[in-house]
């Protein structure tokens, strides 16, 4: 009964998905100019944005008060998963993906919330969950006791055992938040997979019943006028059928030893083709979507943590890798060639009329300005660089005021790959550094909250590092004041359509990103990697204007915006950052 049920579902939702593959022309006229790509897209984590209701944690109406701050830096709000949740992932372990968590609000309010973004012209994409749900999804209960259509809707295997009669896990497969990857489950008398914690069991996507079920969830999603989704983890969506043992890592030749993670090659479980079939599917339900109801088209942002040709393959079945590698190759000791080799790695791998994107921070990793170095004037390097450079632009809520990681103890730790780590391994491991309140200015909790107890604490500095300092600081530059900056510079014709030329000069010190078009003077970048300040003759090394105006520079440089500079002379202090133009371009 339940297959002819299946079969009633899918077909309305296939049938026009065939129409759309099958047509060249079509999809050729719905791949005109795309409203991300050259977008800044702003990261909210709503846990810890704005709390209107004063419980300690951040909602939905918190982010509607706040639309207008994130209007005034970004063109696109991307919210973190606001999905029923029993939170011990934070929200990325779902227990209904089709409505909200009732400690953030509800659907009324995310209904309003989208109404006022549009307002104020700012779209609004989710972060969608496909890998996995939560162990308290219904699903999940009704496939552990075997009822159908769930009995497959995650991967389940049976146990081996040893010699001796002791049950093992069906193969070696690790989690990525540490240890075996299979959980027994006493009901099923089973094992069940789970790529990340025990608490988030793999949905089984060999099953058709678990994508339509996918699919209809991102179609509610659209309905309620979402722009698009950046996909979690998505190449951890399918798993060797076979179940084999994953062979053993190395590093620098040599095997790396234990369970954790880092010790296996994940090539059964990571990357497998199958997965950009799915993608295809879900980008070509969207494009039709879009087409039926004539909207803007919808942004498939793709979560993938692999090998440059692997992520790159996401672009050709319509979607968009994000790339991460600004946040996962590049540290406070890389050299100006190592930025100027990821960039045009990136450039010249993908196809060349999409759009590039540069992820600048997010909710997972150390703040930029703890990660290159918040008192050495670095702060506002990556966000000048991702700005200057073609294409969308992806920054994390505080990125725009150099908002630093905080420092807590193990006792207020929250995340649960931090909690798992223990006391003597909690700092190295903790996402809640970087994820601790939004500080809006120096009243209780950073005017996060009205309760002066949040479910993180605030971070120590808020009194010297928010918003309301930073807006209102008219003594100098702020980071705030920067990132406007940035802002509209990122719309200027000659950043979004020029050429692209990376440098570096002065014997390895400084990398140069240069963007020109015909007949009009260059916008450029010059990042200085020394510790002491320079003297750079940028005319004998660039075709560039003899002089040129400071259009911004990095907070702690104290070079000073509009400031005409001779480019044969240019003073560049240390470690600091500063985007030249000519006199017509202003802020």
């Amino acid at each position: 009964m339940w297959k002819t049920l299946l079969l009633c579902q899918l077909l309305p939702l296939l049938l026009p998905l065939l129409v759309v593959a099958s047509s060249g022309n079509r999809r050729g006229r719905l791949a005109g100019a795309k409203w991300w790509e050259h977008a800044i897209v702003y990261q909210v984590y709503p846990r810890s944005f704005r709390d209107s209701d004063g419980d300690g944690v951040g909602d939905l109406r918190g982010v509607i008060e706040r639309l207008d701050h994130v209007r005034s830096v970004a063109d696109c709000l991307w919210l973190s998963p606001i999905y029923p949740s029993p939170q011990r992932d934070f929200g990325y372990d779902v227990s209904n993906f089709r409505a909200v968590e009732p400690q953030y609000g509800s659907l009324e309010d995310f209904d309003e919330l989208v109404r006022k973004a549009k307002s104020l012209g700012l779209k609004v994409i989710l972060d969608f969950v496909p890998n996995h749900s939560s162990d308290e999804h219904d699903w999940f209960k009704r496939s552990a006791r075997r009822e159908e259509p769930y009995a497959e809707f995650y991967v389940w295997r049976d146990a081996r055992y040893s010699a001796e009669g002791e049950r093992l896990p069906p193969n070696n497969w690790l989690s990525g938040f540490g240890g075996s990857a299979w959980t027994w489950h006493e009901e099923r008398r089973q094992y069940y997979y789970h790529a990340f914690s025990e608490h988030q069991p793999d949905l089984n996507y060999r099953s058709p019943r678990v994508q339509l079920e996918m699919m209809l969830a991102l179609k509610f999603w659209l309905d309620h006028g979402v722009d698009g989704f950046r996909v979690d983890a998505i190449n951890a969506l399918f798993e060797d059928t076979q179940f084999r043992d994953e062979p053993p890592s190395s590093a620098n030749g040599s095997l790396v030893e234990g369970d954790d993670y880092s010790s296996l090659s994940h090539i059964y479980t990571r990357d497998l083709d199958e997965t950009y079939n799915v993608v295809r599917s879900w980008k070509t339900m969207m494009n039709h979507y879009t087409k039926k109801l004539k909207s803007s088209q919808k942004l498939a942002l793709m979560e993938v943590f692999a090998k440059l040709p692997k992520v790159i393959k996401y672009y050709h079945v319509g979607a968009e890798p994000m790339n991460l590698r600004m946040i996962h190759q590049l540290r406070n000791d890389s050299r100006p060639e190592e930025f100027k080799v990821l960039i045009e790695d990136w450039m010249r791998a993908k196809p060349k009329h999409r759009a590039a994107n540069w992820v600048v921070g997010n909710h997972d990793i150390g703040r930029t300005a703890s990660r290159f170095g918040y008192d050495n004037n670095r702060a506002d390097e990556m966000s000048m660089l991702a700005a200057v450079l073609p294409g969308m632009m992806i920054v994390y809520q505080g990125d725009e005021i150099g908002m630093t990681d905080a420092r807590l103890t193990y006792e207020q730790t929250r995340d649960p790959v931090g909690c798992a780590a223990g006391p003597e391994g909690y700092a190295k491991t903790s996402r809640d550094p970087q994820r601790t309140p939004y500080q809006w200015d120096d009243t209780t909790s950073a005017g996060f909250s009205s309760n002066a107890t949040t479910w993180l604490p605030v971070n120590d500095n808020y009194r010297d590092l928010n918003l309301r300092q930073q807006t209102d600081y008219f003594g100098g530059a702020s980071h705030y004041k920067v990132f406007r900056a940035l802002a509209k510079l990122k719309r200027r014709r000659a950043v979004q359509q020029g050429t692209l030329r990376v440098k570096v000069i002065e014997e390895g010190q400084v990398l140069v990103v240069v963007r020109e078009l015909r007949d009009e003077a260059p916008t450029l970048l010059l990042i200085s990697f020394a510790d002491r300040e320079l003297r750079v003759d940028v005319l004998s090394k660039l075709d560039v204007p003899a002089e040129m105006r400071i259009y911004v520079a990095s907070v702690k440089s104290r070079l000073r915006h509009r400031e005409r500079v001779d480019m044969s002379r240019v003073r560049l202090p240390a470690r600091a950052s500063v985007i030249f133009a000519a006199d017509r371009l202003r802020s």
